[in-house]
């Protein structure tokens, strides 16, 4: 096939024994639908608890994710999705000595993708202050232990990723015709996103409730003790090459929207405590929230989650309505989110368990052949996160993370009352198949590729003598400036 090129791994070298998730559902109901009316082929409304074999914690096997696994089906249910989510997380924080396994056998890496080098022995080296997709900056709560700092993030690639990025990078430069191209990254690939701040910001008290290690600050010069306060877990499984987007925070740290207000404004978001990123008796409204159009960007600390769990909702704490799921598997999506995280918490007995799973979110390739699903998700471009009624998006539609996503998850300029299933952001809102790349200092713009809902692999293939890191990360700002625009253009 013209412009077609194949990864010739030997990937049996890297293959980890995986071992079979043991999960205890309640099933309560069971509904089919029409694959053809694109909503989710198998509404399978369950109360699912956390495999018995993955604790204790020192012994979580890897979950299931290739050929003979849960995925590997034609109709498949959501209980699968947000299993996996939190047995790889409990997995990948698997404590090794006085560390975790992502820390011992992942690769620290750049947001272009290359390996960043300990200092001074310190693996955790820190820089990167901005949030994703744009500039803006969390900064902790001086109240809260008397000292403001900036949160920090690390990103983590395994072996498969690396190598295929590898691969694919020397195709495509040899023949910049491959930038559109029918490729994905296979089973197994991972990358982790992760968000620390300084434990000095932290109370004494309540730092015994967080994963802390050591890191070197880069901007500072100095190493000193973070705690780490989220965590995305993004990684291919059978028959999902755009990744399951999964992701893990501490406990506590923002307050909440209030949905079960019935009004038709909204009431500003308050906490009676002092949190890790809200001041006791402050407000906050969606201006709080808001990445700006122009001018500097935010530094804000007293910030807010939209959707608990990333499930959608309108006034009265009621479901969100035309999204691309009907009741029922959203209903679902909520009862397995919040069961798995007592489940785990119930049965965890080290530090991971004032950690919760806040939602995942993937796409409906449920009857489609590896070619299809290729085609769908190149096909749909910008609108594959989409949380819409007929859109691909699946799972907590809003799904995002308090220290990562704070400024994007929603590009509403009026009152989050009023907010809409079009206006619902999660993780492919950004991270799709349709990308800018700059080889040799020339700009390639809308090109087509699996291979491009990794960031930092598009990051990666932009990295060479004619260009800058300053260069590749204005190409990310541009992009994520160019979806906020059209987003708001359409309202």
């Amino acid at each position: 096939m013209k412009n077609k090129f194949k990864f010739n791994l030997a990937l049996s070298i890297l293959a980890i024994a995986l071992l079979s998730i043991l999960s205890s559902c309640k099933k309560e109901t069971n509904a089919k639908t029409d694959i053809e009316t694109d909503l989710y082929a198998s509404v399978d409304e369950t109360t699912c608890n956390c495999g018995t074999d993955w604790f204790p914690h020192s012994q979580t096997p890897a979950p299931e994710e290739g050929k003979g696994s849960p995925f590997d089906v034609k109709s498949t249910n959501d209980s699968i999705f947000h299993q996996w989510s939190w047995q790889k997380f409990l997995w990948l924080t698997k404590p090794m000595g006085n560390s975790t396994l992502f820390e011992q056998e992942l690769t620290l890496v750049t947001n272009q993708l290359e390996p960043v080098a300990p200092v001074d022995n310190i693996k955790l080296v820190l820089s990167d202050i901005g949030q994703a997709g744009s500039d803006g900056i969390l900064l902790s709560n001086v109240n809260f232990n008397k000292e403001r700092d900036t949160v920090y993030y690390g990103i983590y690639a395994n072996d498969i990723l690396l190598l295929n990025s590898e691969i694919a990078k020397a195709a495509i430069l040899r023949d910049t015709t491959r930038l559109d191209n029918s490729e994905a990254f296979p089973v197994g690939s991972l990358e982790v996103k992760t968000s620390w701040v300084k434990a000095s910001s932290i109370p004494t008290a309540e730092l015994a409730t967080y994963y802390t290690t050591e890191a070197y600050i880069k901007s500072e010069g100095l190493v000193t003790p973070v705690a780490l306060l989220g965590m995305h877990v993004v990684g291919v499984v059978e028959n999902h090459p755009e990744f399951i987007w999964a992701t893990f925070e501490h406990n506590d740290m923002a307050a909440f929207y209030d949905w079960a207000a019935t009004t038709d404004s909204d009431i500003p978001v308050t906490s009676n405590q002092e949190l890790l990123f809200f001041t006791k008796g402050a407000e906050a409204t969606i201006a709080d929230i808001t990445y700006p159009s122009s001018g500097p960007p935010p530094a804000i600390e007293n910030v807010f989650t939209v959707f608990q769990y990333g499930i959608p909702r309108t006034a009265g704490n009621k479901f969100m309505p035309n999204t691309s799921q009907n009741d029922a598997s959203t209903s679902s999506n909520l009862n397995n989110i919040e069961a798995l995280n007592k489940c785990v918490s119930d049965n965890l007995q080290d530090v991971f368990k004032y950690y919760f799973y806040n939602g995942s979110v993937w796409a409906n390739t449920d009857g489609l052949s590896s070619e299809e699903q290729i085609a769908m998700l190149k096909n749909a471009g910008g609108s594959i996160g989409s949380a819409k009624t007929g859109s691909h998006a699946r799972g907590a539609l809003g799904a995002f993370n308090i220290t990562m996503e704070t400024f994007a998850q929603t590009f509403m300029n009026s009152e989050i009352h009023n907010m809409n299933s079009s206006d619902v952001i999660n993780c492919m809102f950004c991270h799709t198949a349709s990308a800018s790349i700059k080889i040799n200092g020339v700009k390639h713009k809308g090109k087509s590729s699996a291979l491009y809902f990794s960031h930092i692999f598009r990051s990666y293939l932009s990295v060479d003598p004619e260009t800058s890191i300053n260069e590749i990360e204005q190409l990310r700002l541009e992009e994520f400036m160019e979806l906020v625009n059209a987003k708001t253009k359409n309202k």
